[in-house]
């Protein structure tokens, strides 16, 4: 391998219905970044049936190229019609570095992709950046049960590839006004090659915790102490109307279900305001809501780690302290405090 021959990013644009993945967008706007520190283009590969429309957006989010593969065989996502239009591309064009969004399709089609180009890939990153001189990413994550960060590098492979968690990196604007190139590629593949056939789409009916998507979230640790006391967080969010959190400790103590567990193992987050009530804030935890606009912890530990990374820290027995909290906003909710907290 003439790892010479490697030039650029390249972000795959997961879709689905027509629709661009936000983590895509996200990606766009952390590549843009690695693409202009190392002085090369950032293309997008858009793969599915009838999805060329999309590309002036991908072009809009960042990129100055992308790769469209538009065909009817790429209607569902299938490991190996994706994974063959993928290496068409990686083959032809050759990318130095190559991300995907750390989702259900883009870690199954980045580990696929790997295997079969027999390259390195860092799973769940969470923090990317390149050497300017050699073009060697540097791709970071939490490792032995997140109390560390461990930077992966691909030394003796191309493309070096990576899949990022959603919510830690941020799209950039969309710009109307920027130009870019769309190379419309053709794979010739027919039905009868794929041995994957899709016999129907049964549509998910159970309800499930959006805690990416949430606006206010309120976490609970083990400093609750146990399943009864996690009660208090859902009495705190009910009042706020906020969505139900909780550390990796809580959820392993049976206290809550895995849906609801914010960090490394569990969901990224980023609401308006995050409460993290009776979590001592391992690196795991951190890397999962650290971008929360506002974050608000309350733990009896004045020595706790969470208080390093929060933006009000309040130190004392939530079983005191969340009762109050939960008085005055209903209180603020029925309208009977008035602006600088008059009754």
């Amino acid at each position: 391998m003439n790892m010479q021959d490697y030039h650029g990013v390249w972000v795959f644009i997961e879709q689905k219905d027509g629709v661009i993945a936000n983590v895509s967008l996200e990606l766009l706007g952390a590549g843009r970044k690695l693409a202009d520190k190392r002085g090369v283009q950032l293309a997008g590969v858009l793969i599915g049936d009838n999805v060329t429309p999309l590309a002036d957006t991908v072009i809009e989010y960042g990129a100055d190229i992308v790769y469209l593969y538009d065909q009817p065989i790429f209607h569902h996502y299938r490991t190996e019609a994706y994974m063959k239009a993928v290496i068409d591309c990686v083959e032809r064009y050759k990318p130095e570095i190559f991300l995907y969004g750390a989702t259900s399709t883009g870690k199954d089609l980045a580990s696929a992709v790997a295997t079969d180009l027999a390259t390195g890939l860092t799973a769940d990153s969470t923090i990317l950046d390149v050497e300017v001189e050699t073009g060697l990413l540097e791709a970071s994550r939490p490792a032995f049960s997140g109390n560390i960060m461990a930077t992966i590098l691909c030394k003796n492979h191309r493309p070096q590839m990576a899949t990022v968690r959603p919510k830690v990196m941020k799209a950039l604007a969309p710009d109307k006004t920027r130009k870019g190139e769309i190379r419309a590629e053709l794979l010739a593949i027919k039905e009868d090659d794929i041995r994957t056939k899709v016999i129907e789409i049964v549509r998910e009916t159970v309800c499930k915790v959006r805690l990416d998507e949430a606006d206010i979230i309120v976490s609970g640790g083990k400093g609750l102490g146990s399943r009864n006391g996690f009660e208090l967080i859902h009495q705190f969010a009910k009042v706020l109307g906020a969505t139900v959190g909780a550390s990796r400790d809580a959820v392993e103590a049976g206290w809550i279900d895995h849906q609801h567990q914010v960090g490394q193992t569990g969901v990224t987050v980023t609401p308006k305001i995050y409460f993290a009530i009776g979590i001592s804030g391992a690196i795991q935890h951190i890397v999962g809501m650290k971008n929360s606009d506002l974050i608000i912890a309350i733990n009896n530990d004045p020595e706790a780690p969470i208080f390093q990374s929060c933006h009000y820290g309040i130190v004392g027995d939530a079983f005191e302290i969340v009762p109050l909290l939960m008085e005055s906003f209903e209180k603020a909710l029925r309208g009977e405090v008035q602006y600088g907290g008059k009754i």
